[in-house]
């Protein structure tokens, strides 16, 4: 896919939102249930069944945001990648779970610990 505008990649977090605020609820899921699963322990959330279902919807899930054309980086927290060019650089329009909106960005060579705030 190609490059996102800022304009573009915060809007397709808008458009996410619903989403990506399932995908948290469902992670939990699946990870309370392969606990129990693994113990043997009783939840109420079912077990191995609704576990396998659980994870299924949080590939569905994933495999939605990846249509988009962002890179989900990350599930523990989530973190969303648009590709993107900024004054002729390339980066990642960057988005992590808990942020209000879209307001970093790193070049493709620095990663995550590279993240400064856009400007605009």
């Amino acid at each position: 896919m190609g490059l996102f505008t800022v304009g573009e990649a915060r809007e397709e977090i808008a458009r996410l939102r619903p989403v990506l605020e399932e995908l948290v609820v469902v992670r939990a899921d699946v990870v309370e249930l392969a606990a129990a699963v693994s113990t043997g322990a009783h939840h109420r959330l079912g077990g191995l069944p609704e576990l396998k279902a659980a994870e299924a919807t949080l590939d569905e899930l994933m495999t939605k945001v990846q249509r988009t054309g962002a890179e989900l980086k990350g599930v523990a927290p989530l973190l969303v990648d648009f590709p993107a060019e900024l004054d002729g650089t390339p980066v990642l329009l960057c988005w992590l779970e808990g942020e209000a909106e879209l307001t970093w960005y790193h070049r493709l060579d620095l990663g995550f610990a590279g993240r400064r705030r856009l400007s605009s």
